[in-house]
């Protein structure tokens, strides 16, 4: 039998090289935020390292990215981060799995939550809030034209305000595009994100 190699994050963040000459207006503001990340959990997530090549998008990246998840919301943290699994089980999207899944189970202080999420919600025995949550958002990100005043009510039914309506469709909606990216340039997850929580 062939040995199997083992699993880690190769060299390269992405199988693009995102190397380019010329000035990047915005450098500096990315080199700050960078260390202050990196001062905080212990690294540089691969997203943000991908996207500080291009300090334009990354501001609005990283501005988006923390209104939705860190900002004003009725949703918890754990909940938006649970939406943020079931979209990336969706799309089949690796980075996104290993990197929002080590952040449900550290949130949740559950070593089988994101891998039950990933794998399928229904399988982690949730309240029926959270898995009303769920159903929407694999919903939307399946078959987003038949989402309809019934699945809102679902919503509404079990506590979810319109503004929470509107934050988990904005969430599945950013999630989408990250994911489609992601796979599309074979972004790699940073190895310590298979160790957190654990």
């Amino acid at each position: 039998m062939q040995k199997i190699i083992k699993q880690g994050q190769n060299n390269n963040i992405t199988k693009l090289n995102l190397n380019y000459e010329g000035h990047k207006e915005g450098e500096e503001q990315v080199e700050s935020y960078l260390k202050i990340v990196e001062d905080k959990i212990g690294f540089i997530p691969n997203v943000l390292a991908a996207f500080a090549k291009f300090p334009k998008q990354f501001e609005g990246f990283t501005k988006l990215y923390n209104s939705l998840m860190l900002g004003e919301s009725g949703l918890t943290k754990l909940e938006r981060e649970m939406i943020a699994v079931t979209v990336s089980s969706e799309n089949h999207c690796f980075y996104c799995l290993v990197a929002h899944g080590s952040a449900v189970r550290e949130l949740a202080n559950d070593p089988q939550l994101g891998e039950r999420i990933a794998a399928n919600f229904r399988s982690a025995e949730l309240p029926r809030r959270q898995e009303e949550l769920l159903s929407f958002a694999k919903k939307l990100t399946r078959d987003p034209s038949e989402i309809g005043e019934q699945e809102r009510k679902k919503l509404r039914d079990v506590g979810y305000t319109d503004r929470d309506i509107w934050d988990i469709s904005a969430i599945v909606g950013f999630f989408n595009m990250t994911n489609r990216l992601a796979s599309a340039i074979e972004m790699e997850p940073n190895n310590n994100y298979h160790n957190i929580a654990r």
